[in-house]
């Protein structure tokens, strides 16, 4: 199973370029992390809208790459924060189990 659609991902590699997609991927890939610890901290002190704002950076960044999986993971997230609604279960551990399929296939893309 593909956690990246490679349309969308082929198109922005056409639009930036072979050289900087490496690039692109490498700042999203250390961004990403930073997103979902700073979603756990929110969690922890119960701030749904550094939680939603998170969320939502994550799920415009992995849409950029085509993570369409991640994407709506974060979007599912970003709205439960929005609705002031923390009671997210183990629904961040599921969106980091997905961004770790998109690291290890964005990986593989940009060799």
């Amino acid at each position: 199973m593909s956690s990246i659609d490679l349309k969308v991902f082929n198109e922005l590699k056409d639009a930036t370029g072979a050289d900087f997609i490496g690039e692109l991927v490498q700042a999203f890939l250390e961004d990403a992390p930073a997103q979902i610890a700073q979603m756990q901290s929110a969690l922890g002190g119960h701030d749904a809208e550094s939680f939603r704002r998170a969320a939502h950076t994550l799920k415009s960044n992995a849409a950029t790459f085509g993570a369409t999986d991640l994407s709506g993971l974060a979007r599912e997230l970003e709205m439960l924060g929005r609705e002031n609604n923390l009671a997210v279960g183990n629904r961040l551990q599921v969106l980091e189990e997905a961004f770790d399929q998109v690291k290890n296939q964005l990986n593989e893309l940009i060799r």
